[in-house]
């Protein structure tokens, strides 16, 4: 039993948690658009087109954010950043959100005061040369030069590997992935080195990328996705949701074409995912059609992967790991429920 005194004080210190934990929301509210930490240039996941349109896989998860909260998904102010900045950025409250194909680790999770919200691309490391190098696995690679980005996890697994292998190598070192990518094409290293995603769209800023070939070996696990920081579960909410919103509407079928005429549907499922029973926005600091106003105007995550970097897209990448549960894929959500 607690007394009235005690009771005063469980209520205000629930009072001030809760407005500690709604702080991101509020100041994006009040500044009118969402600030989303991305990648300065990866195709398929963050980079500008031709008109300095912000597009990619990432750049997705920003925009259903913000269709999430502003029923607007233009109203995202793109920060581009590298590899060593994109953390430190998330901390200091540069960015209200990090979407840049940043894989999830432990010291990162436990360390560095961020959150990861999920994962929206399960990836690998893996090794990229060009043809006319003669090697068929990265075993053969004893003494070669590789091109390594740094402030990434790719410096320890590429150590951890030819460790393991008993084998050298020389490491070249660039600030960004573009330098990496001229590094080997001006012939500084024989290798490049990164998460196989980031390979795919390095490969088609080579000159001649027909040249350019990946090679068997997965060496890790990398598992990418959005990060905020720690302290406000409000917003961790709201941004984990919107990838489950997305993974959800695509294991039911709701597309961008067809959302509207879903809101008829009498499946409880997505009745409830698209605000048409209960009220599942209502804990998040949201209206009740927050997913509904996400797959209209971003699409599913089906939809979001084939066009950014799936079939429909320059990469062509296999969805492979990142199908759906149904699939044989690792992509699963939650219900709304």
């Amino acid at each position: 039993m607690t007394g009235k005194g005690t009771t005063a004080l469980l209520t205000a210190g629930m009072l001030m948690a809760t407005s500690l934990q709604a702080a991101t929301l509020d100041d994006v509210k009040q500044r009118g658009v969402l600030k989303c930490g991305v990648n300065s240039g990866l195709p398929g996941f963050s980079n500008p087109d031709d008109k300095g349109v912000w597009k990619g896989l990432d750049v997705d998860l920003c925009r259903g954010i913000a269709a999430a909260v502003f029923n607007d998904a233009d109203k995202v102010q793109y920060i581009p950043l590298n590899a060593k900045e994109r953390l430190t950025a998330l901390q200091s409250g540069e960015i209200d959100v990090l979407s840049r194909n940043t894989t999830w680790t432990s010291s990162r999770d436990t360390e560095l005061g961020v959150n990861f919200t999920g994962i929206n691309y399960y990836d690998g490391q893996g090794f990229l040369i060009n043809k006319n190098l003669g090697v068929t696995s990265a075993r053969e690679l004893d003494g070669a030069a590789i091109c390594i980005q740094s402030g990434t996890t790719t410096e320890l697994n590429v150590a951890d590997y030819f460790r393991r292998n008993g084998i050298s190598y020389n490491a070249v070192v660039f600030d960004t992935s573009e330098q990496t990518v001229q590094g080997l094409e001006a012939g500084r290293c024989d290798v490049l080195t990164s998460d196989l995603s980031q390979l795919y769209a390095l490969r088609i800023k080579l000159s001649k990328p027909e040249d350019a070939v990946a090679l068997p070996e997965v060496i890790s696990k990398e598992p990418l996705g959005p990060s905020v920081r720690q302290g406000d579960d409000q917003w961790f909410n709201i941004v984990k949701w919107t990838h489950f919103a997305m993974l959800n509407a695509e294991e039911l079928g709701v597309t961008q074409a067809n959302v509207d005429e879903m809101k008829g549907s009498e499946n409880p499922d997505i009745r409830r995912l698209l605000g048409q029973e209960a009220d599942f926005g209502k804990g998040m600091g949201l209206d009740k059609e927050w997913a509904y106003r996400i797959i209209k105007q971003v699409g599913n995550y089906g939809e979001i992967f084939d066009a950014n970097v799936g079939q429909n897209s320059p990469l062509k990448v296999e969805r492979g790991l990142n199908r759906l549960w149904t699939e044989g894929g690792l992509q699963y959500a939650p219900p709304v429920r």
